[in-house]
């Protein structure tokens, strides 16, 4: 489920208030839909041994089933995401477990995630953490592949040359790094283009919220 610019300029049209980014239907849940769905075709990917559509699929005794839907909650509210399924039914995913209705602090990450600039290594960091269990270096390596396209599909979006309108604001956020919680602040670019559409133009990350930054 690629994040075009389409999407993002469809998503941030009306935007008015951090609410509208950050509320129950805002671009972060989103982008939260989208990274864990992407995460959990990676898992499904280690778990058959071949991704989507490849022929060593063929006669291998088990393949891709569709999806099923489940809703998870966070602290920013319900999520609906796609579950894959397997034929063997034997797919027990480890990002959103069977039964789990609670999903706290992925969405955090996604904000750290963007801000941190998206190196392979701390792709690997955070998700590591997000899964808090012990996977293998393979999983997680599958996971990360898929998520840094979700993300990259997003970074690289062409903006306008010029906007008429630029809004600086700046979201404090705790973040988890190296086994400890601290308040970071996270610095948002919104830009208005000739066409009237709001654009998140960059976020950044930063200890300390400052005019100066």
């Amino acid at each position: 489920m690629p994040i075009t610019p389409q999407v993002l300029d469809e998503l941030l049209k009306d935007y008015k208030t951090p609410d509208d980014m950050l509320g129950s239907n805002g671009l972060l849940q989103q982008l939260t839909k989208a990274l864990i769905e992407r995460a959990l075709e990676g898992e499904m990917t280690h778990h058959l041994g071949y991704p989507p559509h490849d022929v060593a699929g063929d006669d291998s005794g088990n393949s891709r089933n569709g999806k099923s839907k489940k809703t998870i909650t966070g602290k920013r509210g319900s999520v609906e995401i796609d579950v894959p399924r397997d034929r063997q039914a034997g797919f027990e995913p480890q990002l959103v477990r069977k039964g789990q209705r609670r999903f706290d602090g992925f969405d955090d990450k996604i904000i750290s995630m963007y801000a941190r600039g998206m190196t392979c290594r701390r792709m690997q960091a955070h998700l590591q953490e997000i899964y808090a269990v012990e996977v293998s270096p393979d999983l997680i390596s599958t996971v990360t592949d898929g998520v840094i396209d979700e993300v990259r599909s997003w970074q690289p979006r062409p903006l306008d040359a010029l906007c008429p309108i630029l809004y600086l604001d700046t979201l404090r956020v705790k973040i988890k790094a190296e086994g400890r919680i601290s308040n970071k602040a996270i610095y948002l670019a919104i830009g208005v283009n000739v066409q009237g559409t709001k654009e998140v133009l960059g976020m950044w990350a930063s200890e300390n919220e400052a005019a100066k930054f």
